[in-house]
Parts: C-alpha cells; sequence; structure tokens
C-alpha cells in the first residue's frame, strides 16, 4: 500500500508543469478580470514562460530535456495552427501573443505532455523488454503526425497506425521502480500508454470547462469531450514517446542505473 501511495505522488510530481498549466487556465477563468489591458490569453503566455523558467530554475528538467520539450512546443503549435484553419477546435479572446489565430500559450500544453514524458522516464528509471527498433518507432510517430493533417483531405488511417502500434509494442514491458532500494515493478506498455491517455483526456475536459478552447459541440455551451479524443491522445502518446527516447534511449532492465535517476 506504502508502496502505490509512493507511486501515485512521484507520478503526480512528474505532471508538476501540467498541473501548474491547468491550474493557471482555472485561475484565469475564474477570477481574471476583465478590465485589465493585458487579455487573458496573453498573460497565460506570459503564466506558462514563468512556469518553463522555474522548472529550469528549480533543476526539474535539465537543459538536454528542455530541447525535447521545445520541439513538443513546435510540433504542438503547428498542428494547432492547422487544426484551428480547418475548424477542428477554436480558440476565443484576443491578445498580441498569438500566430495564425492561436495563443502561443497552446504550444505549452504540447510542453507539459513532454515534460511529463522525459520527467517519468527520470523519476523511474524507465527499462524496457523488446523495445521495438526506433527507426520504427520514428516512421510510425512520422505517420501518426502526417494523419493529423492528412486525413482532412485523404483517407484516415488511424485505425491502421492503432493496429501497427499493437503490432510494434504488443511485446514489449516496462520496468519502473519508486526508489533504487525497492524492487522493479513491470507493466505492457500498452496499459501504459492507454492510462497516460486517459488522464490526457480528463486534462482537456478541465481545460475547455475553463474555456481555455471549444470543439465545435461546446460552441452553445460545455459538454464532455468525447471519448473518442482517447484515440487521438493515444497517438499523441505514441509521438511523445518517440520525441522522448531520442534523449532517454531505451535500456534494458540490466544496464545500471545513472546517478541522477530516481530523484527530482
Amino acid at each position: 500500500m506504502l508502496e502505490f501511495v509512493v507511486f501515485t505522488l512521484k507520478q503526480a510530481w512528474a505532471c508538476v508543469f501540467g498541473a501548474a498549466m491547468l491550474v493557471l487556465l482555472i485561475a484565469t477563468h475564474l477570477w481574471y478580470p476583465e478590465s485589465v489591458a493585458l487579455s487573458r490569453s496573453d498573460a497565460l503566455v506570459i503564466g506558462a514562460v514563468a512556469i518553463q523558467a522555474l522548472m529550469l530554475i528549480l533543476r526539474l528538467e535539465s537543459g538536454r530535456e528542455l530541447w525535447v520539450i521545445v520541439l513538443f512546443h513546435l510540433v504542438g503549435t503547428a498542428m494547432e495552427i492547422f487544426k484551428t484553419s480547418v475548424g477542428s477546435w477554436e480558440y476565443g479572446g484576443d491578445g498580441l501573443l498569438w500566430i495564425a489565430g492561436v495563443p502561443l500559450y497552446t504550444g505549452f500544453m504540447y510542453a507539459a505532455v513532454g515534460s511529463y514524458m522525459v520527467r517519468v522516464f527520470r523519476l523511474f528509471d524507465l527499462r524496457f523488454d523488446h523495445y521495438p527498433p526506433r527507426w520504427a518507432t520514428a516512421l510510425l510517430g512520422l505517420a501518426i503526425y502526417l494523419n493529423f493533417f492528412g486525413h482532412h483531405y485523404l483517407f484516415d488511417t488511424r485505425w491502421v497506425l492503432l493496429v501497427l502500434i499493437v503490432a510494434l509494442y504488443l511485446r514489449c514491458t516496462m520496468h519502473f521502480r519508486n526508489h533504487r532500494s525497492r524492487p522493479w515493478r513491470r507493466m505492457p506498455i500498452l496499459v501504459a500508454f492507454g492510462g497516460v491517455a486517459f488522464f490526457i483526456w480528463i486534462a482537456e475536459n478541465i481545460a475547455t470547462a475553463a474555456g481555455s478552447w471549444l470543439y465545435p459541440h461546446q460552441a452553445d455551451g460545455w459538454q464532455m469531450v468525447s471519448p473518442a479524443k482517447l484515440v487521438a491522445w493515444l497517438l499523441l502518446m505514441i509521438i511523445s514517446v518517440v520525441l522522448v527516447t531520442f534523449v532517454y534511449r531505451p535500456r534494458p532492465l540490466h544496464i545500471p542505473p545513472q546517478d541522477h535517476q530516481l530523484t527530482r
């Protein structure tokens, strides 16, 4: 029981960037004054930059990890610009810190996912059995990313991509531990993917309820985001994992841990 509590607390600690972003979204939705000259969306950008700076100052993220998080930011912002242009969702309000109809704080929401991924790798000293070749996962991640754009004009291949995900990762087992003195625990990596996608979907419901963005079916009032979005978040998870594995190469169980593992 104690180990489960520690696991839960460390997962929450890994999510600190995302949790701070959610608090910022909710707080500005509830209490941000409309009379001030600085728009809410611009205030969110400033707040997000401050969170990222604190993550580095407090050494919760390293400079090496920051490069991956910046890449998440760029990949996410590019997709946001396209998706809003085709009406998949929209952002209300206005401000100066926008690009092509998208407030710049949106990139930090993707960066929050990236931050979680790099931190969870380090905090739990993740190891893997039967991890697929990185070139294969990179090609899969690229195909997923292109489908986010291409399905508006060509065929939607998400179900084919899901089959490929299962085929690549079915044999892969993730090993983790809460502390270097504790025994290793194991989990099928597909279960981990599904769990993270579920919690991102929960966060998305909170963010849309806070008016951060709206889907077409929410135009007349907030409604729950469709559970079908879980598939999209699972696909995004694969892109996230692919990017992170180019910072933290997937290691088998027998490789000794590095000194900095399981801290911060």
